[in-house]
């Protein structure tokens, strides 16, 4: 797939070469010692109504390290992944790691083979807690690629490349760029291109998340859902979507209004009974909670002054609770930047 089109890049990627597969006719991208670090945020998707469309950045970061070297066997490279912090007991840590194998699809799409690799990954961000650890991934992997490919990649390719392994960008925009943005499809099928629109949340803004002991199967929560609602819905959360973009950058006071969901966060409640007494407890006092992503963790979208009251609200409903069933609280600033290469090529 050398010189693949723009539309087929993360759709398919390489499928005749999985990773650590023989490098057949692509050329090496690695012609000298390469090092860089990058970090990437976490995200927190819908934010309530903006269902696969609304995201932000959270300043919790993992941290790669990446040694690249020219492959000492070009159809088999050295591949080694060590993971800390989240994953570090049940990840890859060869090439079929989702980092790795990633890139290396990146750079065969491209016309390269994959360099000798060490990637040391300190992982922050929860996992299969709805804030955003997939996209994190494949956002590492991504700006992984752009700097090991000569010339890198265009930021539409980096763009389409991760949202369509995502299957669609409300995260991992956010993740690659930081802040908050609107994300959409501009069509649908084969040739489907990513759209992203960045939004300037208010400076007040901040969050406060509570983190389970408990997680939860993305796609378990998206099979619950309906496969239509009625109109009369669809437009009550229409109204709240467009108005959770003004509350986010110019009128937080509307926050709780803003954020009253009506496409999934009631039909998951099954799938995560205690996230959801949370958001109900929080919600009657006052405090505009959601749903992160497909859960189940717990975001609150506050103003400053009002996050300390946020966080307190979350301690007292987590203390009583056994393990297995409760949560942390943590207070997490919008992040301003996506993912970030510290130490470049």
């Amino acid at each position: 797939m050398a010189g693949a089109p723009l539309g087929q890049l993360g759709q398919g990627l390489a499928a005749h070469h999985a990773a650590g597969e023989p490098a057949g006719t692509l050329r090496p991208a690695c012609t000298a010692e390469t090092r860089f670090t990058l970090t990437v945020p976490a995200t927190s998707a819908n934010l309530g109504p903006g269902y696969d469309t609304l995201g932000l950045a959270l300043e919790l970061r993992d941290v790669i390290e990446v040694h690249a070297q020219p492959a000492q066997d070009p159809e088999k490279p050295r591949v080694d992944v060590v993971v800390d912090g989240e994953g570090a007991a049940t990840l890859p840590t060869d090439a079929s790691h989702l980092v790795v194998t990633v890139v290396e699809q990146i750079m065969a799409a491209k016309g390269y083979s994959l360099p000798d690799l060490t990637v040391r990954a300190q992982n922050r961000i929860p996992h299969s807690r709805g804030l955003g650890s997939s996209a994190a991934a494949v956002a590492t992997a991504v700006v992984s690629a752009d700097q090991l490919i000569p010339g890198g990649l265009s930021d539409e390719e980096k763009l389409q490349i991760g949202s369509r392994i995502e299957g669609h960008p409300d995260n991992y925009a956010p993740a690659l760029h930081g802040s908050a943005a609107v994300s959409w499809a501009s069509s649908s099928g084969p040739d489907t291109l990513y759209r992203t629109a960045a939004l300037r949340p208010h400076p007040e803004l901040t969050t406060v998340v509570a983190v389970p002991d408990f997680t939860q199967s993305t796609q378990a929560a998206r099979d619950v859902l309906p496969v239509s609602v009625p109109h009369e819905t669809a437009a009550k959360n229409a109204s709240r979507t467009a108005l959770l973009v003004h509350a986010l950058t110019t009128e937080p006071a509307l926050l709780l209004e803003a954020t009253e969901d009506y496409l999934h966060q009631e039909y998951r409640r099954e799938a995560f009974p205690t996230s959801m007494a949370l958001v109900d407890s929080l919600r009657q006092a006052g405090h505009a909670a959601v749903i992160s992503g497909a859960g189940p963790a717990v975001l609150v979208l506050t103003e400053q002054q009002n996050a300390a009251s946020a966080a307190q609200h979350i301690a007292d409903f987590a203390a009583p609770r056994a393990p297995g069933d409760t949560f942390s609280v943590q207070n997490l600033p919008i992040a301003a930047s996506g993912a970030t290469v510290e130490a470049p090529r």
